[in-house]
């Protein structure tokens, strides 16, 4: 008997989704071909279609071709072509399931409709196009109830695919007498001409009073260790508000990390290429961040973190990125748009960092205003020596996200959806 080809198309888009959506799934979905194969006469043809993101590295396709368990992957750069003409990229078999793992759920919306397959989105934290997916897969019970009434019967609840990842248990930060603090600044030039100069002050001054401290700062995926250096110079304007500087970056050897950072007042922080490093942040006692997706993230590890937004810098807007950043150089807009953000933007909202904006409550401190590095020093002092409020915050951030085995419940659920095709 003839074997039926299915095409199962996973859409995703940067390294973190691939590491810790996508890999957990594909090695369910590889467990369970070979008997589909045997059993049920079924053949799961297993693809990739990366899609554009701002946060992607361009690695995403290489990273993923490596894995050796896709038989197709299309590149982010590619994807238009391939939903006007699937066919200048392959054969597709007549009937198939598209599955979202990363990205805008809309792109896998609109690939299903041309491809004519069956769609299933993975939500973390809100499924946004319920009328046009077939089933739902919700990270927790959040999700299903932010769902309107007459589609939640396409929503399972099946936990966090964040607690499925395999991390990498040979690495261990942990000492008696270390406390490591991962730093992060930012990824864009409008946060990094902020950050920079302010998280290093934060390092000194932490440093001053406690010396059993390492600083971590994962460098971002569209950064490079370059702009450090740009970005505490006399280049950027922001840097002569903050005292501290750099004196040297160096390479390591022999060691996790690819760089330190030695700064006038001698602190030391390490920098890591690696992305996503889960593994190591997963290690560290807590992390300073800007506000941004990153916060999921953390959120995700369950790793405390203190939520930071200098808003002091916004009348120096000809440092922005985008719009803001052309219409900026002009005085009088900028004075304009610095009054509209502080007074109308900053009082309106609640919250900045995801966790809290989802759980719609503080979880993790945010200090949004006009700070000094000094003050966020003192405050990151304070949670390094109350453990108990750490272990607090990371048990809140664990009870927020969802259940193991979520890899394994969503490949059956593709699977389910495939045998009624």
């Amino acid at each position: 008997m003839k074997k039926k080809s299915i095409a199962v198309v996973i859409v995703s888009n940067g390294p973190g989704e691939l590491a810790t959506w996508v890999s957990p799934v594909i090695d369910e979905l590889n467990k369970i071909n070979k008997s589909l194969c045997n059993d049920d006469k079924i053949d799961l043809a297993l693809r990739l279609v990366l899609v554009p993101c701002p946060n992607a590295t361009g690695k995403e396709f290489i990273v993923a071709n490596s894995w050796n368990k896709f038989e197709l992957i299309t590149k982010s750069k590619s994807f238009w072509k391939l939903l006007i003409k699937p066919s200048s990229f392959a054969n597709w078999p007549k009937k198939g399931v598209v599955i979202f793992l990363g990205g805008d759920q809309l792109w896998s919306i609109l690939l299903a409709k041309r491809l004519g397959y069956l769609n299933i989105t993975y939500a973390e934290w809100v499924a946004r196009w319920p009328q046009w997916n077939n089933e739902i897969a919700a990270m927790n019970e959040k999700v299903k109830e932010l769902i309107p009434k007459k589609y939640k019967y396409k929503c399972k609840v099946i936990g966090d695919l964040m607690a499925d990842v395999k991390l990498n248990s040979e690495i261990s930060l942990r000492n008696k007498e270390k406390h490591y603090i991962a730093l992060l600044p930012g990824s864009k030039k409008a946060k990094l001409s902020v950050g920079i100069p302010f998280f290093l002050e934060v390092a000194d001054h932490i440093s001053e009073e406690n010396q059993n401290i390492n600083f971590i700062i994962p460098i971002a995926p569209t950064t490079d260790k370059s702009e450090y250096l740009f970005f505490q110079s006399n280049k950027n304007p922001i840097a002569k508000y903050y005292s501290s500087k750099i004196k040297a970056i160096k390479h390591c050897k022999d060691s996790l990390f690819d760089y330190v950072i030695e700064t006038s007042k001698n602190t030391k922080i390490y920098l890591i290429k690696k992305h996503p490093c889960y593994e190591i942040l997963k290690e560290c006692d807590l992390a300073i961040t800007t506000v941004g997706a990153n916060t999921a993230e953390l959120a995700a590890i369950t790793l405390p973190m203190l939520v930071v937004l200098p808003t002091q810098h916004l009348n120096m807007m000809n440092a922005w990125d985008g719009i803001f950043g052309v219409i900026g150089k002009i005085s009088f807009v900028n004075r304009f748009l610095t009054f509209i953000i502080k007074n109308f933007y900053f009082n309106k909202k609640k919250f900045f960092a995801w966790p809290n904006i989802k759980a719609k409550r503080m979880i993790v401190p945010e200090r949004i205003g006009n700070i000094a590095p000094r003050k966020i020093a003192r405050e990151v002092l304070f949670l390094i020596k109350n453990r108990d409020h750490l272990k607090s915050i990371r048990d809140t951030l664990h009870k927020e996200r969802g259940d193991k085995g979520a890899a394994k419940k969503l490949a059956s659920i593709i699977v389910n959806s495939i045998k009624k095709l």
